[in-house]
């Protein structure tokens, strides 16, 4: 649209040079918006004081995109277009604008356009352009670009979409985080912020439905990965080898609709899955490519109910138990599940900065590795950036506010449809415990002690001698005795615990699920390795007086032997008497997001702890590097380790001191106690062992 503004008269001339965006501004945001625009413009134009009407451009003539080339590409971007050449533009301004990590490639296809848009992106540096000579459709057009694709994924991509931030390297790190996973599409957002399609459902008829359309699209149950019935071709990536072997989108369903329906369900016939994956945000200007009248006699939409028919021939079998529409939603969007879980946790989970957290993501794995599907709340409902989206990447749902208003209300409403709330921590667990038994008529209750809090403070008053401290463990014993008897099951993380409760708990039933840990091995020998590590939460009482006793007790006696050493203390928002102690040898990290290279470059790990229970996150995470440890008797409670096989241990200052000079100095030593650890790691705390135990704590066979 061009403009013309004269002095005086003060008239206004409006040229339709760019009738189609005038139009689609009018239809997407209104006239109010239009014009809105329009004034803001004029605003900021000053008025010619002489000469003929000054000419003001709103829209500059289109200017071509370029994309850098990517050796090779990653992922093949395939756009089919047909006329339409303004939403190519801003399309491809879009995929330009907000990048990738993702290596790429852009191949767009055009299909017999008479709007010039060949000529134009003929201009436009790092486009793979394809001209077909005839109207192939989407289903040709998008065959013919896969066949020239150089990348490992292929991405379909209509060209009335906008890509947002962040979008492409979400599908990527699906397919890496995901083994099974064949196709993975994007969340689609209509352009005033509506949602779309949040994974499509398909019933028995062979009719399709967007899961939350015209829905507010942050609302937790649209915002986490899941197996879907389908996903839409507007925005969908595929193995590229997978895609070849199914023979490519099926010209039955030539030239659209159905065609990616046809294909998910082939997906799942060969072994893989289908995956919605909501951080891939795409705007997409539904229609615009084949129009919304299925009783017109020209354009793409005419063809969709006869290829549902098709459709619905072909995958009969199959649709036989995806019911009728009016179904619960809720129910039929996850058709492959063995159950669903709810888990509550005193506050969200962060695994970068305490073992705690680490364990529950970890259960998440195993649990989904089970066939469940996993929802997981704060107990406050907070949700803290990144845990949230980290969380619903690897397609765990969950709540916050304010969708949610209180975990009763949401237990109100959904708890028959859990088949297991898993209540983490006493706290929690004493919030929750009441709705979740009200709730959830058939639903199983666990108490996840993570560890007994009652233990700890009771050892922490022997410490002190402090009868205050006494009389707080007394109620801390009687609250959680309280919830493991309300509760079906209790889990504890050690053996130790377990007996403990044998004795004051006897009626009360408990089972053991310890740390969860990947397995690493060591990076480097003893001779390439120096300094000792100290990794724990602050939030942790116990960690805070391990450091000051190691620091005011230990450090003293350790440089005076070795006088270049020095201690790296990581753990987030330590207190102010812990950042005291920074100097003479000791160095005070903080939070530190990646803690491998320490792992890998320390030369042993220390554990002093005085007082505490559970089984101590800092120590499994030595071990699983390979990392030796030094540990007090309280530190290594319950966790299988032997006193110079797979660990040193000591209680007093000068005894920690001389074992941490001794495996410091004795590079044998270190290679014994390195295997050692592993070797506990792998029986006792890896992934296979925690199986093994969620197995026998729900009552599910082995292989299951």
């Amino acid at each position: 649209m061009a403009i013309a503004r004269t002095q005086g008269a003060g008239l206004i001339e409006i040229t339709f040079r760019y009738l189609p965006r005038v139009l689609h501004v009018l239809r997407t945001e209104g006239v109010s918006v239009l014009l809105r625009k329009l004034r803001r413009r004029l605003r900021t134009t000053p008025l010619a004081v002489k000469g003929p009407p000054r000419l003001l451009v709103l829209d500059e003539p289109f200017r071509p995109v370029a994309f850098p080339l990517a050796e090779p590409p990653l992922a093949s971007i395939i756009v089919p277009v047909h006329d339409q050449f303004p939403y190519t533009q801003h399309c491809l301004a879009a995929l330009a604008g907000v990048g990738a990590d993702t290596p790429f490639e852009v191949i767009v296809v055009d299909d017999d356009s008479g709007d010039g848009t060949a000529e134009r992106l003929a201009l436009y540096p790092g486009v793979n352009l394809i001209r077909n000579r005839e109207n192939l459709g989407f289903v040709g057009s998008c065959n013919r670009g896969a066949a020239q694709a150089r990348g490992e994924i292929l991405v379909f991509l209509n060209n009335d979409t906008q890509v947002q931030s962040g979008w492409l390297d979400a599908l990527r790190r699906t397919f890496d985080e995901v083994p099974d996973a064949g196709i993975v599409g994007s969340r689609l957002i209509y352009p005033d912020g509506r949602q779309q399609e949040a994974g499509g459902i398909l019933f028995s008829d062979g009719s399709a439905w967007n899961y939350g359309h015209l829905d507010d699209p942050n609302r937790p149950q649209y915002s986490y990965r899941r197996a879907v019935d389908y996903c839409s071709g507007a925005a969908l990536a595929i193995r590229a080898d997978l895609f070849r072997r199914l023979g490519g989108f099926d010209s039955a369903f030539a030239p659209a609709y159905y065609e990616d329906t046809d294909l998910a369900f082939r997906t799942r016939a060969v072994g893989y899955q289908v995956y919605y994956q909501p951080l891939s945000k795409v705007v997409h200007f539904e229609g615009i490519s084949a129009g919304r009248d299925e009783q017109a006699e020209s354009g793409l939409k005419r063809f969709q109910r006869p290829h549902a028919e098709t459709f619905r021939r072909r995958w009969a079998r199959e649709l036989a138990s995806h019911g009728e529409r009016g179904q619960n939603l809720e129910q039929v969007k996850e058709r492959a599940i063995r159950g669903r879980v709810l888990v509550v946790d005193s506050y969200m989970v962060t695994p970068d900065r305490e073992s705690g957290s680490l364990r529950m993501i970890n259960l998440f794995r195993i649990l989904q590795g089970l066939g469940y599907k996993v929802t997981f709340a704060a107990a406050n409902l907070e949700a803290p950036q990144p845990y949230v989206a980290d969380l619903q990447r690897q397609g765990v749902e969950v709540l916050y506010r304010p969708y949610v208003r209180s975990i009763a209300s949401h237990l109100a409403s959904r708890g028959k449809d859990y088949d297991l709330v898993i209540l983490s921590r006493a706290d929690a667990a004493a919030q929750v415990m009441g709705a979740a038994r009200r709730h959830g008529t058939r639903t199983r209750i666990l108490f996840d002690t993570v560890d007994l809090h009652f233990l700890r403070e009771r050892r922490l008053a022997e410490l002190r001698g402090d009868r205050a401290t006494r009389l707080v463990a007394e109620v801390r014993k009687r609250q959680e005795l309280d919830l493991m008897r309300q509760a079906d099951l209790t889990l504890v993380v050690s053996e130790t615990e377990r007996d403990l409760l044998a004795i004051e708990a006897p009626d009360v039933e408990v089972r053991v699920v310890s740390n969860i840990h990947d397995i690493f091995g060591s990076a480097h020998p003893p001779e390439e390795r120096r300094d000792i590590l100290f990794i724990g939460a602050f939030s942790h009482p116990p960690n805070r007086d391990a450091v000051l006793f190691f620091c005011t007790e230990v450090m003293p006696r350790l440089l005076k032997r070795i006088p270049d050493l020095r201690l790296k203390v990581i753990g987030a928002d330590p207190p102010s008497e812990i950042l005291a102690c920074a100097g003479a040898g000791v160095d005070i990290l903080d939070y530190v997001p990646d803690v491998e290279p320490y792992f890998a470059r320390c030369k042993l790990s220390v554990a002093p702890l005085r007082y505490g229970a559970g089984v101590k996150g800092k120590i499994n995470q030595s071990l699983a590097h390979g990392l030796p440890v030094v540990a007090t008797t309280m530190a290594i409670e319950g966790m299988h380790l032997v006193d110079g096989e797979s660990v040193l241990v000591a209680d007093e200052a000068q005894a920690l001191a001389d074992a941490v000079v001794r495996l410091h100095e004795d590079p044998v030593l270190w290679r014994r106690l390195s295997a050692g650890g592993l070797e506990v790691m792998e029986r006792h705390f890896s992934f296979a062992a925690a199986e093994r135990a969620v197995r026998e704590a729900l009552g599910l066979e082995p292989g299951s």
